[in-house]
């Protein structure tokens, strides 16, 4: 089966998670990914362990190294020396995509900014992975996702509950940046299709704060109609649909209700649940009793989904044909029937031999399942990706001693 991208060179010059993130997706689209990392260390994200931000997982694989980097070949480059430069402008040559997260000052710093690159590949598309843009006063201060995106973008806010006065809910690690690396190979994908079309090539941008704005659409909108903070807001005792909501179960657990038609699905809730009657009962047979008296139908929901655990409801809701779920966390989901079924997080091998189980990024194609090799050691693939680019060994070693590769 021929992949999405087969035949599609990106030359990625990025580091930590954001943008890098893009290239792991467009690697299991079937692109050929080279990243670039700084001659000495490579990317830093590979210091967290020995810094002791990140604790070292089983057999030492570094999982914030892995998410982003999968399926890529990593060359080492001293992009501050005439030789390393030399050299990436030789890989972009011959490259489709370049994708970047380098502030402005840094493109121009090490010449590799739109108009270097498009002097010697004019048809290459180039993607700038930003905090907060290009165009606005900040363009050049750097942003991680705990910053841009969580925090400035509103996402943070949002999230945190009204009553939590002593700060913002904690962002998860890299909670922006996959989602963001998922919209930047989105756009690569439509440049691509662009310049197929067109014979047009693409500056393509993406930033932490805009894909905040994007997520936070219905909140943003919502908020300057009414000049007031996002709308709806209910208190969940009072809330107007009760086939809307989280119940607790009785070990401490809960399932998550989401029939949003309550007129379609109330009979048959009442029945699963175990309360025919209450479908025939005045206080909630029609509509307007229904919601007027929603507070004590809440209550009664409550009562019962406190009187059975939560792999018990998991079975009774079953047959439901409305929406439910379970409320699960990050190691249940291995577990997921679902996810086992549909592949969404296969077995891993790192390059140092270690299985380990890693989400691929939600795009299928043809129901393909992916199983990405794992991530490149630093400056891994240096020989192998000069030798494909032409280079002769003399010229390899030559860079080399002068310092400019790894």
């Amino acid at each position: 089966m021929t992949a999405a991208l087969e035949g599609v060179k990106v030359l990625e010059v990025a580091a930590w998670t954001f943008v890098p993130a893009a290239g792991a997706v467009l690697a299991e689209w079937g692109a050929d990914v080279i990243k670039v990392e700084p001659r000495d260390g490579g990317d830093p994200q590979r210091g967290l362990i020995s810094m002791g931000l990140v604790p070292a997982g089983r057999g030492g694989v570094n999982y914030m190294i892995e998410v982003p980097n999968r399926g890529k070949k990593s060359i080492g480059i001293d992009l501050k020396t005439e030789g390393g430069r030399e050299v990436l402008l030789k890989l972009a040559e011959q490259a489709d995509v370049f994708l970047t997260n380098y502030l402005p000052s840094a493109r121009k710093k090490f010449g590799i900014d739109v108009e270097d690159i498009r002097a010697v590949n004019p048809d290459i598309i180039y993607v700038r992975g930003s905090g907060h843009g290009t165009q606005g006063p900040d363009a050049d201060k750097p942003g991680y996702d705990g910053v841009s995106y969580w925090s400035r973008g509103g996402v943070g806010y949002a999230l945190t509950p009204s009553d939590m006065t002593d700060g913002i809910v904690a962002p998860r690690p890299a909670f922006g940046d996959v989602m963001g690396g998922m919209t930047i190979a989105g756009g690569v994908a439509a440049a691509l299709y662009k310049r197929k079309a067109t014979g047009e090539t693409s500056v393509v941008d993406v930033s932490l704060l805009s894909v905040a704005a994007w997520n936070l659409g219905p909140d943003a909108t919502s908020s300057k109609l009414y000049d007031k903070p996002p709308i709806p807001s209910f208190n969940r005792a009072e809330a107007p649909n009760p086939l809307v909501g989280n119940y607790k179960t009785k070990d401490g657990r809960f399932i998550t209700l989401m029939m949003l038609q309550l007129e379609r699905f109330f009979a048959e809730v009442c029945t699963i649940i175990g309360h025919p009657e209450l479908v025939t009962d005045e206080r909630f047979a029609e509509p307007m009793e229904r919601f007027n008296n929603r507070a004590e139908l809440i209550k009664i929901f409550d009562e019962e989904f406190a009187s059975r655990t939560f792999a018990e409801w998991q079975e009774a809701l079953k047959p439901l044909s409305g929406a439910w779920g379970p409320v699960q966390n990050a190691f249940e989901l291995h577990d997921d029937p679902d996810v086992i079924a549909n592949g969404y997080i296969p077995m891993i091998t790192s390059m140092q031999g270690e299985k380990f189980a890693m989400p691929v990024n939600p795009v299928q194609f043809d129901e393909e399942h992916v199983v990405p090799p794992g991530a490149p050691e630093h400056g891994q693939h240096t020989e192998e990706i000069l030798l494909d680019l032409g280079l002769e060994w003399d010229v390899i070693a030559a860079y080399k001693e002068q310092g400019a590769i790894l």
